[in-house]
């Protein structure tokens, strides 16, 4: 009898353990940008609409800490995740050119390549990555920026300033570093 016993309750178990396995917290990939454990570099996202285009940003804020930013832990003339984490993405509802440039609607990965005169933007088709799986051959825009000095910024972060009906500037801050790029909505 305690055989016939355990035939019936090995069955029994098993579908008990599938039961519970299958309704366990699956871990979070790499890419959600979940918030349920709390982050060294916090996600923030930042969205403006110029005209009827909405513009949006999601990053990854990393601090200062103390450290050399510009030149150093992110070094001159390579290509930076340009934030923490997953990608920093930017989406636009809409065309839109960017520093004059033809971008088509559509979200994707923000990279950039910072130097001590000119920053090179990157707009990435591949969005849904993280930061460091950069590839060059899936770009889909690049434009050269000029950055300027700004007052110190511990945390990164990205703002719009001189927004009108038909354009604005998107700004980087973070360090001592200020790096706009003039966003238009395309004419239809």
């Amino acid at each position: 009898m305690p055989t016939t016993f355990l035939r019936l309750l090995t069955p029994l178990f098993s579908l008990g353990l599938l039961a519970f396995l299958a309704a366990a917290p699956t871990p979070v990939a790499a890419q959600d940008r979940g918030t349920e454990e709390p982050r060294t570099s916090p996600n923030a996202a930042v969205s403006q609409t110029i005209g009827t285009t909405e513009v949006r940003l999601t990053y990854g804020r990393p601090q200062v800490n103390d450290r050399a930013i510009f030149g150093d832990l992110v070094p001159y003339n390579e290509v930076w995740r340009t934030g923490a984490n997953e990608a920093t993405t930017f989406s636009v509802s809409s065309d839109v050119t960017i520093e004059g440039e033809s971008l088509s609607a559509g979200t994707y990965s923000l990279y950039t390549i910072p130097g001590p005169n000119s920053w090179t933007i990157i707009f990435n088709n591949v969005a849904d990555q993280w930061g460091t799986q950069y590839d060059r051959s899936a770009d889909a825009l690049r434009v050269d920026v000029s950055p300027e000095s700004a007052p110190p910024h511990e945390m990164m972060t990205f703002g719009f300033e001189q927004v009108t009906s038909t354009s604005g500037t998107c700004v980087l801050y973070w360090a001592d570093a200020r790096v706009p790029f003039e966003i238009q909505e395309a004419e239809n």
